[in-house]
């Protein structure tokens, strides 16, 4: 949220201590199937015959679905265009009837439509079980598309190391039952078991990762 809301009134590496991960969960490229792409490479050939016809949506301007998109048109070298909505059913509801061509987005809502057939499902940036069929980016060849959604456990600045380790070995302790971890893949997310140090290792990295991104492309959420 800091890559495109600058004036946050707190700092997520300054203001808090972070006590681990509890689950991530990849993103889908999923397209209408007039498109008829079977692998990212065959969609990009398709999207570069026919510039300027298509366009992707967004769950809204600034969200990961909005830098991911433009991310994705970058590299596609086409010039897509972005359709923000206020939230996720909109989006789907428009991808599915064709007035937008392409998303990214997570698995939990789009793969009912998947199953359906109302939408493809082309690529995932990372392995998951609700879409084990579906090869990731990587396998199909691009390896810069490995972006997951995390949720992680945080506390204010200042809580004593003890006190957030205590809570990082009973995280883990749950995320390790897999009564926990079935629950969690029949919703799209993968259980992450973690140290308080990697987190803060994603948060570090990731900020700047997203800032490029939502300058290249002027993203600001007021």
């Amino acid at each position: 949220s800091v890559s495109v809301s600058p004036n946050l009134a707190y700092a997520p590496e300054r203001d808090f201590v972070y006590g681990g991960f509890v689950a991530t969960s990849p993103y889908v490229l999923a397209v209408h199937p007039s498109l008829r792409a079977g692998d990212v490479k065959g969609l990009i050939e398709l999207l570069k015959k026919n510039p300027q016809q298509y366009s992707f949506a967004s769950v809204g301007a600034g969200t990961v679905s909005h830098l991911l998109g433009e991310h994705s048109k970058a590299y596609a070298g086409v010039p897509l265009v972005h359709v923000p909505y206020r939230g996720a059913a909109p989006a789907y509801t428009d991808l599915m009837g064709g007035q937008v061509q392409l998303m990214l987005d997570n698995p939990a809502g789009l793969v009912p439509s998947i199953r359906a057939g109302k939408l493809i499902a082309v690529a995932t940036t990372a392995p998951n079980a609700l879409l084990g069929e579906v090869p990731t980016f990587a396998q199909q060849g691009i390896p810069n598309f490995t972006q997951s959604l995390w949720y992680g456990l945080a506390f204010p600045k200042g809580t004593p190391a003890p006190v957030v380790q205590r809570m990082n070995q009973a995280l883990n302790k749950v995320l390790e039952d897999r009564a926990v971890s079935a629950d969690f893949a029949a919703k799209g997310l993968n259980a992450r078991p973690g140290t308080p140090a990697e987190l803060q290792a994603a948060v570090t990295a990731d900020i700047p990762y997203w800032g490029r991104i939502a300058k290249n492309v002027g993203a600001k959420i007021d």
